[in-house]
């Protein structure tokens, strides 16, 4: 099937294009979120579009090895900055993923949202097109571009319809971030010249770059400076503590694009750029990485145990399951990389359904607190049957789909580090004891007090039941997303899948 029109750059501007279309209708909600669910049903048909036909794409024109799509047009000539758009497999299930996510996040929030609501739903759309561009840009300049595009609307989704602390959560956020992103500026304009010094050529291009000859002190350091970034995005032990602040305190769709697409921008990034771009720096880092992959799969699984709050503890059990993805980019085998990607896939399923169902039990109740509940099996059977099976899905039962990625990862990493693999074990233990509390405490225990629940709506009803298809079909059918990565994981490790 031929793509006789610019749909990569379809897919980064129709969500900006529905933002800017919600201004006239700032005062008129129904209108707002009607034109902001039609821009995302769209951007979800056509990724879908993209998802199936895949197989049958050929090689882009012009495009490195593994690319089936691709545009690439000059756009500031003088500094050797170009428009260039690529997907492969890869960037294909990223960009399947923003999509459904989003239409996710706008659907939790159909009743949840009741001030500004135009202009939530614009937010959410202008992150949508900025996520969308960091998973397609190919030149270093136009991906920080995408980068911090993303960033704005995130803090004020915390910071203007969040709760709690949500002034200290979304600057907390927001100063972390920027810290990250401005060290990677540097390393990008540094590359950038110590390319052109040496060869004539000024370019911001990512296939360009790679291959440039650097000192090893200075491929240290420029590789130091992305992976700060990157690891903050992750979030990489011990630079999370941002996250379960900003979970917290973020509403509902906050959080579902928190834990389902902006983690995984962080990974994302050093899997296309970080290791790319350094591979000899990346290779010496490699023992410190695992080290704190490692401890962030133990920690952040000891520290969910401890939570009260549901949101931190699923906020929590996020930094241990992006622990495991740190760990398969790591070892930077064919296995474990194809883990790693499938399980940002899965993470982003499970852990938003989770925060959904957290949401809409504190819509019901306002409060978040484990100790509130009690006998939720027996008052709203429908809701906690979809919250018993992704609990189980999070803490990787086999037959969903969590458990295939973990599965990979481990499997690979086997090879390179058997010891990181055995203490990293503990890290699935860990998830089944405090899954197996919380479900206990929420669902089959005596109910501590009187509350009145309705079971689901139809709206919440069709968001979680597509999830948990979703969450089935990728637990015992993962060879359709697997067959997407071959080639693209092949050519970046050098080996097979």
């Amino acid at each position: 099937m031929a793509m006789n029109y610019p749909i990569l750059t379809i897919l980064i501007f129709l969500p900006l294009a529905g933002a800017l279309a919600l201004v006239p209708f700032w005062r008129r909600e129904r209108w707002a979120k009607g034109i902001a669910m039609g821009c995302a049903v769209v951007e979800l048909a056509l990724a879908g579009r993209l998802l199936f036909a895949a197989a049958g794409l050929p090689a882009a024109s012009g495009a490195p090895g593994g690319y089936f799509l691709w545009e690439d047009h000059v756009w500031i000539e003088r500094f050797g900055i170009r428009y260039t758009l690529g997907m492969d497999g890869i960037s294909l299930l990223m960009v399947a993923l923003t999509a459904f996510i989003t239409l996710l996040a706008m659907l939790v929030s159909w009743r949840g949202i009741r001030e500004r609501v135009p202009l939530h739903y614009l937010m959410l759309l202008v992150m949508e097109s900025g996520i969308m561009g960091v998973f397609l840009a190919q030149d270093l300049f136009l991906f920080y571009l995408f980068w911090e595009v993303m960033l704005i609307p995130m803090f004020f989704l915390i910071g203007i319809w969040g709760h709690g602390r949500r002034i200290y959560s979304a600057v907390k956020f927001f100063i972390y971030t920027m810290a990250g992103s401005l060290l990677m500026l540097l390393a990008i304009i540094g590359i950038y010249l110590i390319h052109g010094a040496r060869g004539g050529n000024y370019t911001f291009a990512l296939h360009d770059l790679i291959g440039t000859p650097l000192d090893p002190g200075t491929a240290l350091w420029l590789f130091a400076a992305f992976l700060f970034a990157f690891a903050i995005k992750v979030p990489v032990f011990p630079l999370h503590t941002w996250l379960p602040d900003a979970h917290t305190d973020a509403p509902t769709a906050g959080s579902v694009i928190l834990a389902g697409l902006l983690l995984k921008t962080g990974a994302y990034g050093l899997i296309r750029f970080g290791y790319p771009l350094f591979p000899t720096a990346a290779k010496a880092v490699t023992p410190l990485l695992l080290t704190l992959a490692v401890i962030g799969i133990v920690y952040g699984s000891w520290v969910a145990y401890a939570q009260e709050d549901m949101k931190r503890l699923v906020a929590y059990s996020s930094v241990g399951h992006m622990g495991f993805v740190a760990l398969g980019i790591a070892v930077w085998s064919p296995v474990a990389l194809s883990g790693a990607v499938l399980q940002m896939v899965n993470h982003g399923i499970t852990t938003g359904a989770l925060f959904a169902l957290v949401g809409m039990l504190d819509e019901r109740t306002d409060t978040r607190e484990i100790s509130a509940y009690g006998g939720l099996w027996g008052k709203v059977p429908l809701l906690a049957f979809f919250f018993l099976l992704f609990s189980m899905a999070s803490a990787g039962l086999p037959g969903l789909n969590n458990f295939v990625g973990e599965f990979l990862i481990l499997a690979g990493a086997f090879r390179v580090t058997p010891v990181a693999v055995v203490i990293a074990f503990v890290g699935i233990v860990l998830p089944l004891i405090y899954t197996v509390r919380l479900v206990q405490q929420l669902l089959f225990v005596e109910e501590r007090r009187p509350l009145t629940l309705p079971d689901l709506s139809l709206r919440e009803g069709a968001i979680l039941a597509v999830l948990a298809l979703t969450a089935v079909y990728l637990g015992v059918h993962p060879a359709p997303l697997l067959g997407l990565l071959k080639v693209s994981v092949a050519l970046l490790t050098g080996g097979l899948p």
